[in-house]
């Protein structure tokens, strides 16, 4: 479903470098798949919903958390990858279906990191 949309992603040499860190990978065998997705969501929903951030383009850290490294490896770190790579724009809230599919991609980069 997300191919195309990997392929494109594939393309950078920014997004094509993240790789799972082993800390991450054990972060997420310890945690498991469901405790990763809710804090996928949870970050999609503070950090990237809002029209308004304050920090737009400095609020996901490079490292720490799977979902970190997800989010840059799929642009859905900061609302100005989003609206270049997926086409939401920025300053305006994000709608459910649009953080569900968020949360979808980064998840789906998590499962094709064979975690």
């Amino acid at each position: 479903m997300y191919d195309e949309l990997f392929n494109r992603l594939n393309k950078s040499d920014f997004r094509r470098k993240f790789r799972l860190s082993p800390k991450d990978r054990q972060y997420f065998e310890e945690k498991g798949l469901e405790v990763i997705e809710k804090h996928a969501r949870d970050f999609i929903e503070k950090r990237i919903a809002p029209a308004s951030i304050p920090n737009d383009g400095k609020q996901t850290p490079m490292r720490g958390h799977p979902v970190f490294t997800a989010q840059h490896a799929t642009a859905t770190c900061c609302r100005g990858c989003i609206e270049k790579w997926h086409k939401f724009r920025k300053g305006v809230e994000l709608e459910e279906k649009q953080k569900e599919y968020l949360v979808d991609v980064i998840m789906e980069w998590l499962r094709r990191q064979n975690v």
